[in-house]
C-alpha cells in the first residue's frame, strides 16, 4: 500500500448552501411522468398522497437550476461534511498508471454512504409538513438504515421493507435500522396486498427493489399521517445527492485538475447523478468534453441492454409510469451481493441523458467488480460495498487504457460506501463460491414482450 496520499476538504462555510438541478439546464427535458390512471402528464399535486408536497415540487421542477438547502438539513451536514476527496495514489501505482485518479468517499457518513444526504432531506420535508410516520424499501440497507437514522434525528417513525434476499445476506444493516428504532419487515411479505400477491404467485420469491416499493407505497396510503421516501431512481433524490459533486468540483479546483473522466456506480441514479450532474452543467452550458461512465452489474443491465419506454417503478403498479430505459417492472434480478444495484429501471434523467449521448454505460460482472475491491482495498486501506465495487472497477479500466496509450487523464469515481457489514460477500469471493450472473438477450426480450402487454 501507497503511503502517500493526499485528501481534499472544505471549510464549513465552502459546504454547498443550495443543490444542482440539471433538469434546467436540459436541452431536451426528460419527458413527463405519466398518471397510470389518467394517462395524463403528471402535477405535483397527483404525488401528494405519497410524498411530502416540498419533494413533489422538486420533483417536477425543470425551471429551477439551483434549490436551497433547507438550513436545518445543511447543519446535519456539517456532521459529516465536507467529505474526503482523495487522490489514489496506492491505485494508480497498483495498476502502474499515468492516469491521476480520485475519488470522493461518501463512506465516512454515519451510515457508511452517500444515502444520508437525500434521507436527511426528505425527513426533513416531512416533518415540516407534520407528518409523523414515514415508510421505504431497501436493497442492501444503505437506504434503509440512513432513512432510519435520518427519522430519528426529525422525531419520525420509520417503517422499512428490506428485499427479502438482501434482508437474509446482510442481518447487521437489518440490526443497524432496527438500533436505529426503526421497524423493518423482509419484502415480499404477508403484510400488504402487494406481498400477499406476490407470494401467491411465488412463494419463495426472494423479493426486488420493485416488489419492496409496491409494498412501502401501500403501507404510506394506508396508514394515517404517513409518507414514502425513496432511495433512488426519483429527480428529487438526485437533486439532494448533487452535494457530492458540488463539492467534490470546489475540492478537484484545490487539486488542481479538473476530470476528463467521472464514474459511478448505477442502481437507480442517485449516486452517479450525484457525483456526475454538477461537473456534467459545464458540458451543457461551456462545452466541455468531461466523459461520464455509469457502471451497473451485468445482471441487472437496465442502461445497457434495457429500452427506453414508460414503465411502473414498482412491481404491483403503485408509481406513476416513468419514461425509462427498463428491463420491466416485472423483471426478477439475480441474486448478487451489491443489492442496491438491483433495481429494473433508471431514474428518468439518467434515462434521457443517455439517449442523447450526454453519458455512457458499462456493465460489470459481479466477480470482476470484486477483484476490483480487493484490489481498491490492499492499495488504499478502504474495503467498499459491493455496489461501489461497480465504479471501481470501471476506473480501473480507464486507467488501464491510460496504460497503454501513456495518456494522463484525470478519473474521478464516487465511493458511495464502505462494505463493512458486506463482509459474507467478500467471504464468499475468498472462499471462491461467488458466481456471475448474467441475463440472455432471449430473458431480456421476452420480459419487455410481456411488459408490453401489461401496458
Amino acid at each position: 500500500m501507497s503511503t502517500k496520499q493526499k485528501r481534499y476538504f472544505l471549510t464549513e462555510e465552502e459546504i454547498p448552501t443550495q443543490w444542482y438541478n440539471i433538469q434546467a439546464d436540459m436541452v431536451n427535458k426528460p419527458l413527463p411522468p405519466i398518471n397510470p390512471a389518467t394517462k395524463q402528464p403528471l402535477k405535483p399535486e397527483d404525488l401528494f398522497p405519497v410524498f411530502a408536497e416540498e419533494l413533489c415540487r422538486q420533483e417536477l421542477d425543470q425551471e429551477h437550476a439551483w434549490v436551497d438547502i433547507p438550513e436545518e438539513v445543511r447543519d446535519m451536514y456539517k456532521y459529516y461534511r465536507s467529505t474526503p476527496l482523495v487522490r489514489a495514489y496506492g491505485l494508480e501505482e497498483a495498476i502502474g498508471t499515468p492516469a491521476h485518479i480520485y475519488f470522493k468517499n461518501e463512506s465516512v457518513s454515519p451510515v457508511g454512504s452517500h444515502k444520508l444526504n437525500s434521507a436527511l432531506a426528505q425527513a426533513y420535508y416531512c416533518k415540516k409538513q407534520g407528518i409523523t410516520n414515514v415508510t421505504t424499501e431497501t436493497g442492501a440497507g444503505q437506504w434503509g438504515a440512513a432513512l432510519s437514522y435520518a427519522a430519528k434525528v426529525f422525531g419520525l417513525e420509520a417503517a422499512v421493507y428490506q428485499v427479502k434476499i438482501s434482508y437474509n445476506q446482510k442481518p447487521y444493516r437489518r440490526s443497524i435500522m432496527q438500533t436505529y428504532g426503526a421497524q423493518v419487515t423482509a419484502s415480499p411479505s404477508m403484510s400488504t396486498r402487494a406481498g400477499k400477491d406476490i407470494l401467491t404467485k411465488d412463494p419463495n420469491n426472494q423479493g426486488s427493489l420493485g416488489t419492496a416499493i409496491s409494498e412501502a407505497i401501500e403501507l404510506a396510503l394506508n396508514t394515517p399521517n404517513c409518507k414514502y421516501t425513496l432511495g433512488s431512481v426519483l429527480s428529487h433524490v438526485t437533486l439532494h445527492q448533487t452535494i457530492i459533486g458540488l463539492e467534490a468540483e470546489k475540492q478537484m479546483a484545490k487539486a488542481g485538475e479538473y476530470p476528463d473522466i467521472v464514474i459511478g456506480c448505477f442502481g437507480g441514479g442517485s449516486n452517479f447523478g450525484g457525483i456526475s450532474f454538477p461537473f456534467m452543467r459545464h458540458n451543457i452550458l461551456e462545452g466541455k468534453k468531461t466523459r461520464f461512465i455509469a457502471a451497473e452489474p451485468a445482471s441487472c443491465p437496465k442502461l445497457t441492454r434495457g429500452v427506453f419506454q414508460y414503465d411502473f417503478g414498482d412491481v404491483a403498479g403503485y408509481t406513476p409510469l416513468l419514461p425509462m430505459y427498463t428491463l420491466g417492472h416485472n423483471f426478477m434480478p439475480a441474486n448478487i451481493h451489491a443489492g442496491g444495484l438491483r433495481y429494473h429501471g433508471a431514474g428518468v434523467i439518467v434515462s434521457q441523458l443517455l439517449k442523447d449521448k450526454l453519458m455512457e454505460a458499462v456493465d460489470i460482472k459481479q466477480l470482476e467488480s470484486f477483484d476490483a475491491g480487493m484490489l481498491f482495498s490492499q492499495a488504499e486501506g478502504i474495503i467498499p460495498a459491493p455496489e461501489s465495487c461497480h465504479a471501481i472497477a470501471a476506473a480501473i479500466n480507464e486507467a488501464k487504457k491510460c496504460k497503454e496509450t501513456g495518456e494522463e487523464k484525470v478519473i474521478l469515481f464516487n465511493l458511495s460506501g464502505h462494505g463493512l457489514i458486506d463482509m459474507a460477500a467478500y467471504d464468499q469471493y475468498l472462499s471462491g463460491s461467488l458466481q456471475n450472473y448474467e441475463v440472455t438477450d432471449e430473458d431480456v426480450a421476452k420480459n419487455i414482450a410481456e411488459l408490453e402487454k401489461v401496458i
